[in-house]
């Protein structure tokens, strides 16, 4: 068996790679990146790394590369014929690889192959297969999309591995945390004769994403932003000053109680606690040293109305419940600057040119809750004040 994975960083070679390949796939990785794509070609394999004690090595083959902006029409043939369709390569990429995906898709179903296809996006987002669909779909033809509709699976997934930003002498070798999850909503999936080892499949997806997102996510970020307002580099030396790791163990502990009064059908407030836990001992894990600037990086994408931060915070506000740690970790996300990242560029700039009411509505998208934004004016100032201590 083949699979077509679009982003060969070291998510996709470190995490999805590793599982489709010690599920005896084949890969064809697609990517931009010259460099990685011909030593994918040259070689045909790699090495990952597990971040933890013995460091583990595990050995990855049977890959190649195709360079989609160079030959797209070598990505068209592999969709023909593939069995799955994976992606790692950023919420905003997908919009930009769904022309490709469309016409692959396209060629696929008329050229009679009828075998089941699903196309999963492993991404750090809510409904991601969802959103890649709609963007294919955008760019097929009226006459193909029955066809598509009937073979075609766009089935969301739930991602979750730590893997830091590195510089190695070897551009394919990848180290990465030993934890890993990946959970597929099957009710979506069109090929259910394929069942990944190493994958859990859940018949409603939307709580592990939660999970995941107002956890994972919403978790690190906050060791980000307050390490950075506190002046460390990494996540490692952030996370061993107590105050960052009081922040957000409180900040966990908010999400938690909404994870629980949503879908305390699926977790118990005990299993929940454990995996907040396990999350924390990942943060200061010894052996993986993430920059502050990696995992801070696109704060207006993740001060986004369905993001980490402001969705938990409405939907605590609309239950009554606490989100005062989540607020505070807002009002220090204005003041993330990193000038290597365009978008934390983009919002000191806006925070120069605009009011600051006005930033934050147009940021998260709390247009209709004067608020809220106001909390987040006078949190502002209160992460303001912190910083110029």
């Amino acid at each position: 068996m083949r699979a077509v994975h679009f982003g060969a960083g070291n998510i996709g070679r470190g995490f999805i790679g590793e599982t489709l390949a010690d599920n005896g796939f084949g890969i064809d990785f697609v990517d931009v990146n010259e460099t990685i794509i011909d030593e994918l070609n040259k070689r045909g394999e790699y090495d990952i790394e597990l971040a933890a004690p013995g460091k583990k090595r595990i050995h990855v083959s049977n890959v190649d590369g195709i360079n989609n902006a160079k030959d797209p029409d070598k990505v068209v043939e592999a969709i023909k014929s593939t069995d799955m369709i994976t992606t790692a390569i950023g919420p905003k990429i997908l919009a930009i690889i769904a022309p490709l995906i469309a016409k692959g898709l396209t060629a696929r179903v008329q050229s009679g192959n009828t075998k089941p296809l699903d196309v999963i996006a492993c991404e750090n987002m809510i409904g991601g297969s969802e959103h890649l669909k709609e963007e294919v779909y955008k760019h097929l033809d009226d006459d193909v999309k029955p066809e598509i509709d009937k073979y075609i699976g766009f089935p969301n997934a739930a991602v979750d591995r730590i893997v830091p930003i590195q510089h190695n002498d070897d551009p394919l070798f990848v180290s990465v945390e030993d934890f890993k999850e990946w959970v597929i909503d099957e009710s979506q999936m069109k090929n259910k004769d394929i069942k990944l080892k190493g994958v859990d499949y859940a018949p409603d997806l939307e709580p592990y994403i939660e999970r995941k997102l107002f956890s994972v996510n919403t978790g690190h970020a906050t060791v980000a932003y307050t390490g950075k307002s506190l002046g460390y580099s990494t996540i490692g030396d952030a996370i061993k000053d107590p105050f960052v790791l009081k922040q957000v163990k409180r900040v966990l502990s908010e999400t938690r109680s909404l994870l629980y009064n949503k879908w305390n059908k699926e977790f118990t407030e005990e299993s929940l606690e454990e995996y907040h836990n396990k999350i924390l001992s990942r943060f200061q894990n010894p052996y993986i040293s993430d920059d502050i600037a990696r995992v801070g990086r696109t704060p207006i994408r993740k001060l986004g109305y369905n993001e980490r931060f402001i969705r938990p915070i409405r939907e605590l506000k609309e239950r009554g419940l606490d989100y005062s740690a989540l607020m505070e970790t807002v009002g220090r996300i204005y003041h993330f600057d990193e000038p290597k990242d365009k978008e934390s560029v983009k919002l000191m700039q806006m925070l120069k040119d605009e009011a600051l009411k006005d930033v934050i509505v147009e940021t998260t998208g709390l247009k209709n809750d004067p608020e809220l934004v106001e909390e987040i004016v006078e949190s502002y100032k209160a992460a303001d004040k912190d910083s110029k201590k």
